[in-house]
C-alpha cells in the first residue's frame, strides 16, 4: 500500500508519461492483462487510456487491472488511469519514505 505522499510523487512523475495501452471495445482481455503485467515489471509506472467505444467505466476497469496485475491505482482522471507496481527484479523508482 502506498501513502498519500508516495502517490503524489508518482502522480508528478506520471504527468509526462504517454498512455501505453488503450482499452477498447473488447475490454480487458487476458492478453492485455499479461502485456500490462510485463510492462509494469519492466517500468513500474504506466498510464492507460480508454477509447470512446469502450462501454465500461474507467474506475471499474482500473480496479480489474489493479487486481489482476497486483498493482496500485495511482490516479484516475477522465478516461486515463495510472498504475504502479514495484519491480521484483530491478526496481527503478525510489519512493519517498512513508
Amino acid at each position: 500500500m502506498i501513502t498519500t505522499k508516495q502517490r503524489a510523487y508518482l502522480r508528478s512523475i506520471s504527468n509526462k508519461l504517454q498512455p501505453v495501452f488503450q482499452i477498447g471495445k473488447s475490454g480487458i482481455t487476458p492478453e492485455i492483462v499479461e502485456a500490462i503485467d510485463s510492462y509494469l515489471e519492466a517500468n513500474e509506472l504506466m498510464k492507460i487510456t480508454m477509447l470512446k467505444n469502450c462501454d465500461e467505466d474507467i474506475r471499474e476497469v482500473a480496479g480489474i487491472v489493479s487486481e489482476r496485475t497486483h498493482s496500485e491505482i495511482v490516479q484516475v482522471i477522465g478516461k486515463r488511469a495510472v498504475f504502479y507496481r514495484e519491480s521484483k527484479k530491478k526496481p527503478v523508482i525510489t519512493l519517498p519514505k512513508a
